[in-house]
């Protein structure tokens, strides 16, 4: 319905933001809603749940985000309130690791995932979604950026510096080897 709504943000709370574009504001569940800042502009690429009882309206950061978003949600008992913390806590490249490589403990660190659904996302999707990011391996570390981010850094900064990461480091030394870097 929406393909995505650009505003100011004007709220945030736990798992939403409302963004007002033209003096209307649109709540979406949002994987890190603190990753936004109040009154910034902002982007949100956004899909809409529609059921007899609810309509709720999604975003994300980047297409790639909500392109998996769409992926997950077309597993079988996998709906939006548990696909969303997925993308909350993993990386794009860990998940899409993760499936290809039928790593069931990985995605059972999800909430509300468990054996049966983690398998389940392994099976409907395993092959599926490296064609989507044709290049998962040479991408940026995501997670890396996230935590970035997470951190309060802007992401033009983070770009600057992330090439610039040893990518066979731990997450822990590649986060440090970052902050170093974005604070010369």
């Amino acid at each position: 319905m929406y393909g995505y709504i650009k505003g100011y943000i004007k709220d945030i709370e736990s798992n939403y933001v409302v963004i007002d574009n033209h003096d209307i504001g649109y709540q979406i569940y949002v994987p890190n809603p603190y990753s936004y800042k109040l009154n910034e502009q902002y982007t949100i690429y956004t899909y809409s749940y529609i059921r007899e009882d609810e309509y709720s309206l999604y975003g994300f950061n980047t297409k790639e985000e909500l392109n998996l978003f769409l992926k997950l949600i077309s597993v079988k008992g996998l709906g939006p309130k548990m696909a969303l913390p997925m993308l909350a806590t993993g990386s794009i490249n860990g998940i899409v690791d993760a499936i290809d490589r039928e790593n069931i403990l990985y995605l059972k660190k999800f909430p509300k995932i468990g054996d049966k659904v983690a398998r389940q996302i392994i099976l409907d999707l395993k092959g599926k979604l490296a064609s989507d990011n044709k290049d998962v391996k040479d991408n940026v570390n995501d997670e890396l950026v996230e935590a970035l981010v997470a951190l309060g850094y802007k992401r033009p900064d983070i770009n600057k510096v992330v090439k610039n990461v040893d990518d066979t480091l731990t997450i822990e030394n590649q986060i440090k080897e970052a902050l170093k870097l974005l604070l010369k």
